[in-house]
């Protein structure tokens, strides 16, 4: 029976039918959803483009289904290995030290307080950065932000190495090297459940307390696990010969920690430059994370975002396992 669920085929056809199903409904929904408060000329204008773009993603998905499906069908027969892999990787970054995994708590905790001083303590950024019209304390608007950044970079950096760090398996013939990727992004989401934790704490502290919102957490942490990873086979695919991206994506990153509402408060632009930062996918997350602590609002409920942000994900995920897949052969040789 273990044998016989291991196994579970999906046909061509079912696999086509179910994610064509999925593309109409979600086709629909942006279709027939209406923002009262929207203008009426750009909420056309966003409607057209999303149904573009899945109806683009409908026809890619078709034409490449073998290629695309691969890698999500190797992940879930291989999930057990997945997880014990994972765990051994978490336990072996920091073995032979005193303080083990404490050091990964410790840096990102040092860099909380050290920008809560300087921009706040010091620089008074809840009115500078318009931090105090949300009503937030700046250390915990803080600390929301940067507990899905740290997630994001240490994932994607870790990520993109893993090919580079596991060559003795790259270059064994049976193993499945695609799940490599998503060993280091479990890895860093262990971390990351302990700093989830320390921002609960933080929020009671300032008397925000856990209600049923916070859940969420939960929702926005599975968004930043499926985008960092949809990267990260892109990245580490093309790391193996081009080991330059590693520098690249750091630059990119020092970009991205200023370009995402993190420190600042997107609220404090007009609509229009909050529509042109809203491009940036992460934007989604930080301010989810915000909304699930501090607000009460539902994730459905920025309709747009959230669809904009699972439209753009699917498409870099299924970019990720085309680059992988086409580069893969090469990866042993390379090594």
């Amino acid at each position: 029976m273990k044998h016989l669920k291991e196994n579970i085929h999906i046909s061509k056809r079912a696999g086509i039918m179910f994610f064509t199903m999925i593309m109409i409904i979600m086709a629909l929904i942006i279709g027939f959803h209406h923002n009262p408060l929207a203008v009426r000329r750009d909420e056309i204008t966003k409607k057209i483009i999303a149904i573009s773009i899945i109806a683009v993603a409908e026809i890619a998905f078709i034409v490449l289904y073998d290629k695309i499906t691969v890698l999500p069908v190797e992940l879930w027969q291989n999930r057990h290995l997945i997880w014990k892999l994972a765990k051994n990787d978490f336990k072996k970054r920091y073995a032979g030290s005193y303080l083990g995994a404490v050091w990964a708590m410790i840096q990102p905790i040092v860099t909380v307080i050290m920008y809560y001083i300087v921009f706040d303590v010091i620089m008074g950024a809840d009115d500078q950065m318009g931090a105090r019209a949300t009503s937030i304390p700046y250390v915990l608007f803080l600390t929301a932000g940067l507990v899905p950044w740290f997630y994001f970079t240490e994932a994607l950096n870790n990520g993109t190495q893993a090919l580079i760090e596991y060559t003795y398996l790259v270059k064994k013939v049976v193993f499945k090297i695609s799940i490599l990727p998503i060993i280091k992004v479990i890895a860093a989401t262990f971390i990351h459940a302990f700093f989830v934790v320390i921002m609960l704490v933080i929020a009671a502290i300032y008397d925000f307390y856990p209600t049923i919102y916070t859940i969420q957490i939960l929702y926005y942490s599975l968004c930043t696990f499926i985008f960092v990873l949809a990267l990260c086979y892109s990245t580490c695919a093309i790391m193996v010969f081009f080991k330059d991206i590693a520098q690249i994506i750091s630059i990119i990153l020092q970009i991205g920690m200023w370009a995402t509402p993190i420190l600042w408060n997107i609220s404090a632009f007009d609509l229009k430059v909050q529509t042109y930062i809203k491009i940036n996918p992460l934007v989604y997350i930080v301010e989810g994370y915000r909304s699930s602590i501090c607000e009460k609002q539902w994730f459905f409920e920025d309709f747009y975002s959230t669809m904009y942000f699972w439209i753009f994900t699917v498409v870099l995920f299924g970019i990720g396992c085309l680059i992988f897949k086409r580069l893969k052969p090469h990866f042993a040789d390379v090594l």
